[in-house]
């Protein structure tokens, strides 16, 4: 099993924040090297300062990945905008903490370089969070039902 060295800072009074354990286990369960990663839980206006300075636009998103490294090991950071993430959860009809796994999982896989930009990509990324979620006992947050749209891609 691959290292992690990790850390956690929270940058946001929102409810309800998952915890540092289940943070590594959701990280773990993504990671295939031995990584060192920051995960920052931030409020709505630290993550649109951060997606308009780094991806030029003006809104704040899910999640943003900023790998740092590739050599010795895997380094980078993961901000997750807390407010974002609460609100597509009561959106999505989801559970709070099975929308962090995902949007955690889908930083941790960025930072492992896979995207979503070109439609292959978008399909094997997805089907690797699919895979990694089930193994969490998470429901595939893919899945689409006769009421429900299909949910927003994350960033």
């Amino acid at each position: 099993m691959p290292t992690l060295d990790f850390a956690l800072q929270i940058a946001t009074d929102a409810p309800a924040l998952p915890t540092r354990t289940q943070f590594k286990r959701w990280i773990r369960t993504a990671l295939r090297v031995d990584t060192q990663l920051t995960i920052r839980i931030v409020d709505t206006d630290e993550g649109l300062q951060l997606n308009r300075d780094y991806r030029g636009k003006s809104y704040a998103t899910n999640v943003l990945t900023f790998p740092l490294a590739e050599e010795p090991w895997l380094m980078g950071d993961i901000v997750l905008c807390a407010p974002v993430i609460a609100r597509e959860a009561a959106e999505q009809h989801k559970s709070l903490l099975d929308h962090y796994a995902h949007m955690t999982i889908h930083g941790v896989l960025h930072l492992h370089g896979y995207d979503h930009e070109i439609e292959a990509q978008a399909a094997l990324m997805e089907a690797i969070e699919i895979q990694c979620l089930q193994r969490l006992g998470v429901a595939n947050p893919y899945a689409v039902s006769d009421a429900d749209e299909k949910p927003t891609q994350a960033l």
